[in-house]
């Protein structure tokens, strides 16, 4: 069924199972590429084949012209895990500034309220899509991040740094999504024709920098490990059995590899409904899933104006090379450690070489 988003209010044992599938190409027909990928017609199919009775959302996270991107992780965290908020307020949703699609497409709500997830992209470059592993590093915050961002004066580094070391952050860091189960499909095409029978790049002209032999995987699902270990840290159940790799147009040209190519490879096809079928099975024996005590869902971010100003003095300051007394970029600054007092931070460090 379609999913309510109501239903998120119900009592766990009141409302119907969910879960939600993302199409992780970058891939869309409404930009640049002209047609959608391989993993949009995956994400349908699967969503068709699961039992009627639960609710089945879905999203395309592929590249749509003049649409928001997902947003790069600021890496809060490495300053403190405390100044890394649940969820995410790095960024807000209709944010003209810096328009952010996890934020526009209420993901964290819709990955807070399924029970399960599952995974759908391609392997691009030995690794899962640009799309995807941004939205992985955005979900950092799932794992430990702050629910209480009204402590931390919304993003102050100095109080978020003086929270972490505090007793009572032990008592706020969770895993706020622990408990689902994802499942993972990820599909490659081996080069496609671009291989030539030596294990090289048919185009290679030094070939002896490039050694067939080394191929970074035995197994190409492997290209989605990262992922997979992500949502293991972080709680989320992610079995072996649903965490799959199937090929698709090896030895074809890319123009020859397209949706409507890959409906008739019967062993691919085959392989992603066993997968299908595996997930619905696994997830369907393990049932619903508690919600967390820090929500996603609901999630109303407070206002900011008068911490938003306090950061921009702070900002000025440090410009000035007179930042925050005993803080880390004091300490840097002091030590000559970051040559990072401008009042021009967007100045790229090219562009101030040659000035």
């Amino acid at each position: 069924m379609k999913p309510n988003d109501e239903n998120g209010k119900l009592p766990t044992a009141a409302r119907p199972f969910r879960v939600l599938i993302l199409s992780g190409s970058n891939r869309r027909e409404y930009n640049c590429p002209g047609v959608d990928a391989k993993s949009r017609t995956l994400m349908l199919r699967m969503a068709d084949q699961l039992p009627p009775e639960w609710e089945i959302d879905y999203e395309d996270l592929g590249n749509v012209y003049s649409r928001a991107r997902i947003q790069s992780c600021n890496a809060c965290v490495s300053t403190s895990m405390a100044l890394c908020v649940w969820p995410c307020n790095c960024y807000a949703k209709d944010d003209g500034d810096e328009p952010d699609l996890m934020w526009d497409l209420d993901l964290y709500s819709r990955l807070d309220l399924a029970d399960a997830w599952a995974v759908i992209g391609p392997i691009n470059w030995y690794g899962p899509s640009s799309t995807l592993k941004l939205m992985f590093d955005r979900l950092v915050c799932m794992n430990g991040g702050n629910p209480r961002e009204d402590l931390i004066e919304h993003k102050n580094p100095e109080r978020a740094m003086a929270l972490e070391r505090s007793p009572e952050w032990r008592d706020l860091t969770r895993n706020h999504l622990e408990g689902r189960t994802a499942g993972f499909f990820c599909y490659g095409d081996e080069g496609g024709d671009e291989v030539a029978p030596d294990g090289r790049p048919k185009v290679l002209r030094h070939k002896a920098w490039f050694d067939p032999d080394a191929e970074p995987f035995e197994d190409n699902r492997d290209a989605y490990r990262p992922l997979v270990r992500q949502c293991r840290y972080s709680g989320i159940e992610v079995p072996d059995e649903l965490w799959c790799h199937a090929t698709t147009g090896a030895g074809l040209p890319y123009a020859d590899n397209q949706a409507e190519d890959m409906v008739t490879d019967a062993k691919f096809m085959a392989a992603f409904d066993a997968w299908v079928g595996s997930f619905a099975a696994f997830v369907g024996q393990k049932g619903k899933v508690e919600p967390g005590e820090y929500r996603a869902y609901g999630y109303e971010a407070p206002g900011h104006r008068m911490a938003d100003l306090k950061l921009k003095w702070r900002e000025l300051r440090m410009s000035a090379g007179r930042a925050p007394a005993g803080s880390s970029p004091a300490e840097q600054q002091a030590e000559g450690l970051n040559r990072d007092a401008t009042f021009s931070p967007k100045t790229g460090e090219g562009e101030k070489l040659r000035s």
